[in-house]
């Protein structure tokens, strides 16, 4: 509900703002944004809301009048914005107004000194008072303002590192959320010791004046141990735990009412050749393929995922818990589902030669590849054969010596898999879909959760094969959906913004590449192309990702920018992610004949919740990465690795490494060989005698220089520029490493990003009340102004 209020106080604030509004009441303003009757309260909701926040004003006749502008009101109002603050480490921050688009640039964000921040936290939302005077922009640090009120937390509790002083406690909160550390009186309570890594519930916040306050919630472990560091992950970022009682009583119920047979009213597709290809240690099967030809020369492609609504009905117990999830967890440790073993691993699972009721899409194409026909079934399956993608390789590359070990149906299904991903591959490339070429990689952990080594994630013929299944499925229930005139949770793409299109222009100007106007997704799929196989190919793509926008779940009809496709959903992993739920019900519906009830706010509140979840698992799983490889590098100081520059600003340049995916900062006062002038425009560091240069994307040799493990910190020390890599030159960097083969994780879309930025250092003094300052193993050299962006690629 609180989203959904948001959403329609930045609709109304856009109303009332416009030119030629003529206030009006609140339900008037409802009919103007065509808001259905029943919702209309929703509207004087969120009108009184923005009255209390300064955004709007009463007249007479309880008209609605923007801040400052009712009639005959001839007093100076101040003028304030609500939005979320960032705090920097020196104790000022930024506001950025609510309602920002997506890759706007930072000229709008709110300046905010320290002693006017109060005891606002980073990423809390909050109303700011612009100021009045010539202070309105400072230095290029944008418009100034005061906070004068927090609205929402975004947490009050923080992980962080127990340590005594004096007889009393004191915790470094983890990061540079707090520059200070917080009080948390008794040096006994909970039976905590020096160096454990604790949760704490904050009971006074810190602001420019005084220390904040905290108490011990619990205690997970000495700093070190086996295991802490996940847990430290799982409490920072409020993840999940164990499922409830009688969300595991509700499976099991729907458990003993399942029986393996082809109930009536479903299409009975066990006579089809059915596979499932996945990771080897998959133990959930969401999608099987079935692939026939066409007497005239086409195709019949069946895609068949794992009915999960049959098994979880709107409301259940087992509903509401997924729904709070939406979305399951990829730990490097451990996997938290969105719902319980028996259901995913178990019934709902496409196991070989078991029984399974399944949605199909049944997708008929001409021989060139050319959609001409959808049918959906409420269908059940027996799969033939559960695959590996290296099972599937090794076939695909010597066909005839495989065969014997597959059977020759199975054999047969995969060949004609092959010829028809390669047309839809193709004819997906032509309308304008993008394709960054860059190696992942991923940390290979002990038995006792400690990095032992790292692997290369492929992208080999096989996972292409099921990713464009995969792709053409999920279209093409988008397209029956839409055609139906149901609104539906879409996966949505936007374009690029216009600045960040403006700034890869400049940079690949910069390389001597000249370019047009950058309008559409064919010119950069043909910048792609150009420096595909280049030296210069890294450097581009990495560049076009930080170009991109992130992917998210919304009713609105906007499009999937690079997977060049107007109309796109979730529909394939249903077991994992609850907007394919959704769909499937509504699948359900259509091919019932019922009419389901579709509220718009609701569904808006929904594709926010789940994009939330989703950015929330995928920065939990950076995170846990980044303290395990931490953890493995603070004991190698001095350890030498080659790595590849993600990021280029003025005071130094952040490197990922190239063994191990460890991101650190070469701090522009390390490079002593040189003075380095920056250039914006080519994201590049130049030497000013010898003129060598720095780029996004290039090769280096750096060493292991400090592990500032409670600030999540590392810095590296240039040795050696390795040049300007082409896909050969870092090919060869990887081979050098024994690695293991992939462990886990689909590749069903080949993008969406998600931004990450670097840490930065924080102030160790005592504030002005005189408490201690938490000890460091030694001076950090990071910046204390930006702070850079980086993308990567997910789903």
């Amino acid at each position: 509900m609180k989203q959904v209020l948001q959403d329609l106080e930045r609709a109304i604030l856009e109303l009332v703002q416009a030119p030629g509004y003529q206030a009006v009441k609140p339900k008037v303003i409802a009919k103007l944004m065509k808001v259905p009757s029943e919702e209309s309260h929703l509207v004087r909701k969120a009108v009184k809301r923005m009255v209390s926040a300064g955004l709007l004003e009463f007249g007479g006749g309880h008209l609605v009048y923007p801040a400052g502008k009712r009639k005959g009101d001839d007093k100076k109002v101040d003028v304030e914005i609500i939005g979320v603050f960032r705090r920097r480490e020196a104790g000022y921050g930024f506001v950025r107004p609510r309602g920002t688009p997506e890759g706007a640039g930072k000229e709008d964000d709110i300046y905010v000194p320290p002693e006017w921040s109060g005891d606002a936290s980073s990423g809390d939302l909050v109303r700011v008072r612009l100021a009045h005077r010539g202070g309105a922009k400072r230095r290029g640090l944008g418009p100034a303002g005061q906070i004068v009120e927090v609205i929402e937390r975004q947490t009050s509790r923080f992980v962080g590192t127990y340590f005594e002083e004096e007889g009393l406690g004191y915790v470094q909160v983890d990061g540079t959320v707090f520059a200070q550390p917080v009080f948390v009186g008794d040096a006994g309570a909970k039976s905590v010791r020096p160096d454990d890594k604790v949760v704490i519930e904050m009971l006074r916040f810190p602001n420019h004046y005084r220390r904040g306050e905290g108490v011990i919630v619990e205690v997970l472990g000495p700093l070190g141990k086996p295991g802490v560091d996940t847990l430290t992950v799982l409490r920072e970022f409020n993840l999940p735990g164990d499922f409830p009682a009688e969300v595991l009583a509700d499976a099991r119920r729907r458990a003993a009412e399942f029986e393996e047979t082809v109930p009536p009213d479903r299409y009975d597709a066990t006579g089809e050749v059915t596979v499932t290809i996945d990771p080897e240690d998959a133990r959930d099967f969401d999608d099987a393929i079935s692939l026939e030809r066409l007497p005239e020369g086409g195709w019949r492609l069946g895609v068949h995922i794992a009915d999960v609504s049959h098994f979880v009905p709107p409301g259940s117990p087992l509903d509401h818990e997924a729904r709070d999830r939406a979305t399951s967890v990829y730990l490097p440790d451990r996997v938290i589902p969105m719902l319980p073993e028996l259901i995913s691993n178990g019934l709902a699972s496409l196991q070989p030669g078991k029984v399974r009721l399944t949605v199909s899409a049944y997708i008929e194409f001409t021989a060139e590849g050319i959609k001409t026909d959808v049918s959906l079934r409420r269908s059940v399956i027996r799969s033939d054969k559960r695959l590996t993608y290296e099972q599937v390789d090794a076939f695909l590359a010597d066909p005839a010596g495989e065969t014997r070990r597959l059977g020759k149906k199975v054999a047969d299904l995969l060949l004609t898999m092959r010829e028809l991903a390669a047309l839809l591959r193709a004819r997906r490339m032509r309308r304008g879909a993008l394709e960054l070429v860059m190696p992942e990689v991923k940390v290979d952990l002990d038995r006792g959760g400690q990095v032992m080594g790292a692997h290369v994630v492929p992208n080999t013929e096989s996972h292409q094969m099921i990713e464009e299944f995969m792709l053409a499925a999920n279209e093409a229930v988008a397209e029956t959906l839409y055609a139906r005139g149901w609104p539906f949770l879409r996966r949505i793409h936007r374009p690029p913004s216009l600045r960040k299109l403006r700034l890869l222009q400049e940079f690949l100007e910069g390389l001597g590449y000249p370019t047009d106007q950058l309008e559409d997704r064919f010119s950069l799929q043909r910048i792609l192309r150009h420096f595909t196989g280049k030296p210069q190919q890294y450097a581009v793509h990495y560049a076009v990702l930080r170009t991109l926008q992130r992917a998210v779940y919304s009713p609105h009809q906007e499009g999937h920018f690079a997977l060049a496709s107007d109309c796109y959903c979730h529909f394939t992993s249903p077991i994992r992610r609850y907007p394919d739920l959704t769909v499937h019900r509504l699948v359900h519906a259509l091919l019932l004949n019922e009419n389901p009830r579709i509220n718009p706010v609701e569904l808006v509140e929904l594709g926010e919740h789940c994009s939330a979840r989703e950015e929330r698992a995928e920065l939990a799983e950076r995170e846990l990465v980044r303290l395990k490889l931490l953890a493995y590098l603070g004991e190698r100081i001095g350890l030498e690795m080659d790595a590849v520059v993600t990021g280029v600003e003025s005071y130094g340049m952040f490197v990922q490494g190239v063994a191990l995916p460890a991101e650190g900062l070469v701090h522009i006062e390390s490079m002593t060989d040189d003075f380095y002038r920056f250039d914006r425009a080519t994201h590049s560091l130049t030497g000013h005698r010898a003129g060598r240069q720095y780029r996004l994307g290039d090769l280096v040799k750096v060493a292991v220089a400090r592990v500032d493990m409670e600030r999540r910190q590392l810095d590296l020390r240039l040795i050696e520029h390795l040049g300007h890599p082409g896909p050969n030159t870092l090919g060869d960097s990887l081979r050098m490493f024994d690695w293991k083969k992939r462990k886990s994780g689909k590749a069903r879309e080949p993008l969406s990003t998600a931004p990450r930025g670097g840490k930065k250092k924080v102030s160790s003094e005592s504030d002005k009340r005189g408490g201690p300052a938490r000890k460091s193993p030694g001076k950090s050299n990071r910046p204390k102004k930006k702070q850079t962006e980086k993308n990567r690629p997910a789903e």
